[in-house]
């Protein structure tokens, strides 16, 4: 990492999709338009977003929040599996459950996603080569966001798994140069009502 500026993504797993994913739920909507009100003072540079029609659909309703950010469209911001774990690096008790997760894969999935994965890497990580500390929205899907806040940690690849964000939720990661990388704010969503939190993730008891 040889930038000179710090770098701030913001990750934001799109807003909840309608059951076929062509696009956004009512509720989604919401949540991208309240996302993009919580981060009209964050001095954005861009705004770059996947392919898929629920991502697209959230950043183009949080670009209408801003003033004058341009979107970018990203394969890298895509959703795709970023790592497939071999049994061994595994937890021995986890391996069937991540690997029976993973089985539908083919084989240009786990081919083509480390692929996708390192360049999303490359474009959203790591100290900025500005004179200005950066600040950039990655708007994508859970697997992305995960992986990303993994890299962070300094986690083992695998470790992807098992790392669940909500619709339209807010994580932070901060490059500085000379330093390690530090998740500011993780899966954030204060920016929702009460109603419209908590979407997309496992069914469980949530605060």
């Amino acid at each position: 990492m040889t930038g000179t500026a710090t770098r701030y993504p913001y990750l934001v797993r799109h807003g909840e999709a309608s059951p076929d994913e062509s696009g956004l739920t009512e509720d989604g909507r919401r949540q991208a338009v309240l996302l993009g009100r919580r981060l009209r003072d964050i001095p954005l540079a861009a705004v770059h977003h996947g392919p898929l029609p629920r991502a697209e659909q959230t950043a183009q309703l949080i670009g209408e929040q801003l003033e004058n950010v341009p979107l970018h469209l990203s394969e890298a911001a895509g959703d795709y599996v970023p790592h497939m774990p071999a049994r061994d690096e595994l937890p021995a008790h986890a391996a069937d459950f991540f690997l029976r997760f993973l089985a539908g894969a083919t084989p240009e999935e786990r081919e083509n996603g480390p692929v996708l994965a390192q360049r999303a890497m490359d474009l959203f990580t790591g100290p900025a080569d500005t004179e200005e500390d950066r600040h950039e929205l990655v708007v994508t899907h859970n697997f992305l966001v995960a992986w990303l806040v993994r890299e962070a940690m300094y986690a083992p690849k695998w470790r992807w798994l098992g790392l669940h964000h909500g619709n339209a939720a807010l994580t932070v990661i901060r490059y500085a140069p000379d330093r390690p990388a530090s998740v500011l704010v993780s899966n954030d969503m204060r920016h929702l009502p009460a109603e419209l939190r908590w979407t997309g993730l496992p069914p469980a008891r949530h605060i």
